[in-house]
């Protein structure tokens, strides 16, 4: 369910998190949705020969995770998107459970405007993604 939080009900230092493990399915079909088939992704045989040695989920799909904090918790409904910084500090590999926070740092009232910190973690507390959002809200 999507929460529609008022802009005058946003405080800095509100918190919203979201949990997802992440499955071969996901990068598959993010693979298939973007086109992103980097065999570090996709190719079990050659991901053994990385840095890894398996295969990781695309970076973008845990900070896809950040978006859907953003749009259906907080702020919830009618936020948009404006800027984001993004950092990939560790890999995240199929199985791992990935936490993504996004945490109100500063509002901007008269421009309708926030600032979110924007991480996620593991499912053994280590720093994924680390980053900031800039959202617009009516």
């Amino acid at each position: 369910m999507v929460q529609d939080i008022s802009f005058a009900d946003i405080k800095v230092s509100d918190k919203a998190s979201m949990t997802k493990t992440v499955s071969e399915y996901d990068v598959y079909t993010f693979a298939g949705l973007t086109g992103d088939f980097n065999p570090v992704h996709v190719n079990a045989e050659f991901a053994k020969n990385t840095m890894f040695k398996e295969r990781i989920a695309h970076g973008m799909l845990s900070a896809g995770f950040i978006s859907s904090v953003l749009g259906t918790t907080l702020p919830g409904a009618n936020t948009i998107y404006l800027k984001q910084e993004l950092s990939f500090k560790a890999p995240v590999k199929i199985g791992d459970t990935v936490t993504a926070t996004v945490e109100v740092i500063e509002k901007i009232e008269e421009k309708h405007r926030l600032i979110l910190r924007t991480t996620v973690i593991n499912q053994d507390g280590i720093l994924v993604v680390d980053g900031k959002a800039t959202v617009m809200k009516k």
